[in-house]
């Protein structure tokens, strides 16, 4: 069976279809994107339910949804949807066993739904393939998604039901996400990549945020493979918190970005008088990933005065392409406290392996990064860091330069790394290792 979108909507024009017209919003529209504030101009949507299910074999064709921005109908416009499948405050949901082509800006989005669970299905996409948004105690798993323009997976805490609300309680697993393949070439099994040069960003990945107002709360990811696509990225830069987060068996292949993006910042889209949000207790292990981008590194940053908390990554192995030039080793990141947080918010970095900065509390351990091609600046670079431990961390040695680049760190200790002596640290200031 296939549920088509109307082929009235003219996907090459503004005009409008046959959708129901998005509701009346306004209060809330300046503190998430258009997407986010309306769910009935959608192709199939409900509000309020209780006890439902949509599941498959069959597929959800958004021929004439809008991506939201860009060519194309534009959502604003009346009779023109945006999204494929769009819940809000549901209860007891299923969503199993069907897949989606183009599913505009969301191929699924569910806003306040609680106990829901999504099972295999399959996403073709050219914008956000999952958001769960404000929701808790909810399953997904075995899903694949290919996202070339936005993100695959994301979990999301907006200010769209007119309140804060956390999502949490949440499981991720047994997962694929890329953005490496032409539209409908993973529905069809032939996996074609875009071709070179395209405008696909190669997004495809599980991040949570932007959108952070009531932040996120025991989260677990586990089995998931990333192939062609950004790597995590855990941000909340809207005043929420993000903790209790265990991320597990992760590989990772042809990563465009950071591997790993932890993010707290000050955007603070929303109500005036919230205060800046928190991350913390973070703990990713068995992850590996190969050919990734060398641009970035790993980043892991809060703000001054706002540190990102208890971390720790276990038995990781990272490898990259190298190449970086000794005189990038200098480069200050700029703070860009209130940006839209995305891992080229500060433009390259100082570092190859990992660049910690406004930390409190970070401990790596059983740590491998590796280089295609020799890279001259440091494997970690530490600026403002109070407690950090590193056990039996490898990274390549080129000659007179440093593994450790220390600016205002405390409490650094280093044990059994290979090429850099054992070490305990009450302060460093301007020191490299």
């Amino acid at each position: 069976m296939i549920i088509a979108a109307d082929s009235s909507a003219d996907p090459t024009s503004p005009g409008p279809g046959n959708y129901d017209p998005a509701e009346p919003n306004t209060a809330w529209d300046a503190y998430q994107d258009y997407g986010h504030n309306h769910w009935h101009n959608s192709l199939l949507w409900g509000e309020g339910l209780e006890n439902i299910s949509i599941f498959g074999p069959g597929l959800i064709w958004g021929r004439g949804l809008s991506r939201g921005h860009g060519p194309g109908p534009i959502a604003e416009h009346a009779g023109v949807a945006n999204k494929a499948v769009s819940l809000k405050n549901c209860r007891n949901v299923l969503l199993r066993d069907f897949s989606i082509l183009k599913g505009g800006h969301f191929g699924v989005l569910a806003t306040g739904v609680d106990n829901l669970t999504i099972d295999n299905l399959k996403i073709d996409t050219d914008r956000d393939g999952i958001d769960i948004d404000c929701c808790r105690n909810v399953r997904l798993s075995n899903c694949s998604v290919n996202s070339p323009w936005d993100d695959a997976i994301c979990p999301k805490s907006s200010y769209a039901l007119g309140y804060a609300r956390a999502t949490e309680n949440v499981t991720i697993t047994n997962c694929y996400v890329t953005g490496i393949y032409k539209l409908g070439t993973l529905l069809d099994g032939t996996f074609k990549r875009s071709d070179p040069g395209a405008k696909a960003q190669g997004n495809g990945r599980i991040k949570f945020g932007t959108e952070s107002n009531g932040g996120f709360k025991n989260i677990t990811i586990s089995n998931c493979v990333f192939e062609g696509c950004q790597g995590l990225a855990l941000e909340t830069v809207d005043g929420g918190l993000l903790e209790d987060i265990s991320i597990t068996n992760i590989t990772m292949r042809d990563i465009v970005s950071a591997p790993i993006f932890m993010r707290l910042g000050s955007r603070m889209r929303g109500p005036e008088g919230v205060p800046v949000g928190a991350l913390r207790r973070i703990l990713i292990s068995n992850l590996v990933c190969s050919n990734s981008e060398s641009s970035f590194g790993s980043i892991l940053s809060g703000i001054p005065g706002h540190p990102i908390e208890d971390i720790q990554l276990n038995d990781i192995y990272i490898q990259h392409r190298g190449g970086g030039m000794a005189e990038a080793a200098a480069i200050q990141p700029p703070e860009v406290e209130n940006k839209y947080p995305e891992p080229n918010m500060f433009g390259a970095m100082p570092s190859h392996g990992f660049f910690l900065r406004h930390a409190k509390n970070i401990s790596l351990s059983n740590v491998e990064i590796s280089s295609l091609k020799d890279d001259a600046r440091p494997a970690f670079v530490l600026l403002d860091v109070q407690g950090a431990d590193f056990f039996r961390v490898r990274t390549p040695h080129a000659k007179d330069i440093p593994t450790f680049a220390l600016n205002n760190v405390d409490d650094f200790n280093v044990y059994r790394c290979k090429g850099v002596p054992d070490i305990q640290l009450e302060h460093a200031d301007q020191k490299k290792l």
